[in-house]
């Protein structure tokens, strides 16, 4: 690094990505994202949040064009720390991501409303519990 240090610049890259906030410049002259910023790719993923030696690093928001959403703890680039995963279809995930993947203790609300906890291992979630049921039955009325 060359100590060159950026607030709130703007810059194009040449694939088209685009990334607002604090950056530093590396020996040669390559911007290098850190601090506080916002990436935009041209496939419309969009990372709000911190940075550090160019990776997300720290706390921050993930915007997938899918309509999926990360909130949370990034480390190295990863969802990685604890944080909210919520999918397309409204349903989601909080709790703790290793490398990318739901890991450890945590709770699953459906679309429908339901919350199941436990232990997530990736894509596998055995031994869930059902917190509670929100759906109530009403009498009907003669």
């Amino acid at each position: 690094m060359s100590g060159v240090w950026h607030e709130g610049i703007s810059y194009i890259f040449p694939n088209g990505d685009k990334y607002e906030g604090q950056c530093s410049e590396s020996a040669s002259g390559a911007i290098v994202r850190g601090g506080a910023g916002k990436h935009i790719s041209s496939g419309g993923v969009v990372y709000v949040g911190e940075w550090r030696e160019d990776k997300m690093n720290g706390k921050g928001t993930l915007q997938l064009p899918s309509g999926a959403r990360y909130e949370g703890e990034f480390k190295d680039g990863e969802l990685h720390g604890e944080g909210k995963y919520t999918f397309p279809g409204g349903s989601y995930y909080t709790g703790h991501f290793n490398q990318n993947k739901m890991e450890g203790q945590g709770s699953f609300t459906d679309s429908s409303g339901r919350v199941w906890t436990g232990e997530f291992h990736g894509n596998a979630a055995l031994g869930l519990r059902i917190k509670h049921d929100v759906f109530t039955f009403r009498k009907e009325k003669k």
